[in-house]
């Protein structure tokens, strides 16, 4: 058949026309890039996309559905409250705006201490008089000149709102066998009294217009070395003390939504005391769910744990209420320090000889991110850091438990320093809301951490870590979209798909 100019010119032309479309719908999926790196990078949107074809491909998997983000952020804690009072108030408000604004790491998830803490300038607590019973000398006195206002401020910042969580260290020490801040069980006559001593604070923060979300019977409840302030439970005790008094007491006294969160400690201890907490409906009925800190280790973050604690109550919190790189000074202005291998924690010194491997020197960075991405792919909901704010010698702390935080500041200079562990938590806080699903992801690199969670507005965090020297390329699909994707070497990444729009 003859076939004329006219009809191969509009064929070639037809063809060049699909080709073009074909291309457009499998490489126009739209994104935003943040990064922070090792190079620089804080939070920094990237706009130069990748022109490498890479065979790694990192598909997104909305159709797998895990758990639902309670949120993300940091504590707030006497130290970092009396500080900021001591800065002038435009640095006040930068530190203040940089957590909790809109164009900052919007916290949505907080912790702090109920009566004091290593974190706190003295001993004290909120029930000073012996066998008060009644909680009649109950106060929160202590709090009014520098932990209040830190709260409050950051409530009026935050266009959201942010959740609490409140931990005591310690009950009032005459509760104890030992009578002091430091150590000691709580004595079973007392029970009743401690849980009044949590109603009494409930009550008197509402009053402050301060509404607390969760609690804890008591932080670290193995004990720290006896160094601060610390109570033990065993536990059979704590499960006994939130089933009997403190869960039914907090539904008397008209508080009965707010949540109860046992352990709050290391992860190697969540099989013993989730097979206690979750034994059988009675002793569950109060526990809303787990706390767990990281210091178990500084690179492995336990996933079978996480995962068996998840298999024990699937609808239950798992919520890290800590963790920070500890027995460390801060680095003042040196970001390249945050991510070096020269950082060290307490296991470094006094890990036992068969624990040693597990706390080997780190950098900063790498440890919050690694186990930030490790905990959400494996059920928990909610990560907060320790202190926000502390000085250049890592404090104030009365013991001299000198630690890091991802702002540091000299009030005697009225200087403040972000460090990049302020932007690693950013990447997490600001781009992954409350609410949002975790969401399943197909990575076919191995050296790329990665994680994703569906927002309630529809958009989609892709969050990636490069621990890696040497930059990468990779392809991320949704569907049929994709995009040719670079990241640094050694740095975190945040990939925001947009919400789509009809």
């Amino acid at each position: 058949m003859k076939t004329s100019k006219h009809s191969i010119l509009a064929l070639l032309i037809f063809t060049v026309i699909s080709c073009a479309s074909e291309k457009k719908e499998i490489e126009n999926l739209d994104v935003e890039i943040y990064e922070t790196s090792e190079s620089g990078n804080k939070l920094t949107r990237i706009t130069e996309f990748s022109k490498v074809d890479s065979s790694a491909v990192i598909k997104i998997l909305p159709e797998q559905k895990f758990q639902t983000i309670t949120g993300f952020g940091g504590s707030f804690t006497e130290s970092s409250a009396y500080l900021l009072n001591k800065l002038s108030k435009k640095n006040r408000d930068t530190i203040l705006q940089a957590y909790f604004a809109e164009d900052g790491a919007r916290y949505s998830l907080t912790r702090t201490h109920i009566a004091s803490c290593d974190f706190s300038l003295t001993n004290y607590t909120y029930a000073p008089k012996v066998d008060d019973m009644e909680m009649e000398s109950f106060n929160i006195d202590e709090d009014r000149d520098d932990l209040i206002p830190m709260i409050k401020e950051a409530q009026a910042i935050s266009q959201d709102g942010f959740k609490i969580i409140s931990s005591p260290w310690t009950s009032p020490p005459w509760m104890k066998d030992n009578k002091a801040y430091v150590g000691g069980k709580l004595l079973p006559k007392y029970y009743d009294a401690f849980a009044l001593y949590f109603s009494k604070y409930i009550e008197a923060y509402k009053a402050e217009g301060i509404d607390i979300w969760g609690l804890t019977p008591v932080n670290e409840p193995h004990g720290n070395g006896n160094n601060w302030e610390s109570m033990h439970f065993s536990p059979e005790e704590e499960t006994d003390f939130v089933q009997n008094h403190l869960g039914p007491k907090l539904e008397a006294d008209g508080f009965g939504d707010v949540n109860i969160l046992g352990y709050d400690q290391n992860r190697k201890g969540i099989k013993e005391w989730v097979d206690e907490m979750y034994k059988n409906e009675a002793s569950s009925k109060y526990f809303d769910g787990l706390a767990i800190h990281w210091y178990e280790s500084t690179f492995d973050y336990l996933p079978k744990e996480l995962q068996y604690a998840h298999n024990k109550a699937p609808k239950k919190y798992l919520i890290e209420t800590e963790g920070c790189v500890d027995s460390e000074n801060p680095k003042w202005q040196d970001d390249a320090w945050y991510w070096k291998k020269e950082a060290t924690d307490w296991g470094w010194d006094w890990a036992s000889p068969e624990e040693k491997h597990l706390h080997p020197k780190y950098s900063p960075v790498n440890r919050y991110a690694r186990d930030i991405i490790g905990c959400l792919n494996n059920w928990v909901d909610g990560w907060v850091d320790w202190n926000m704010v502390l000085d250049r010698q890592g404090g104030p702390n009365w013991f001299k438990n000198w630690c890091v935080a991802p702002v540091i500041l000299d009030p005697d200079a009225d200087s403040i320093y972000f460090t990049p562990l302020y932007y690693t938590m950013a990447h997490f806080s600001k781009y992954i809301r409350p609410g949002a699903e975790v969401i399943g992801v197909e990575n076919a690199d191995k050296d790329l951490m990665v994680t994703a969670a569906k927002n309630l507005d529809g958009s989609i965090a892709v969050i990636l870590f490069n621990e890696g020297k040497t930059p990468k390329n990779f392809t991320l699909s949704l569907g049929s979209e994709t995009v040719k994707v670079k990241i640094n070497q050694q740095a975190i990444q945040t990939i925001l798909i947009p919400t789509k729009t009809k």
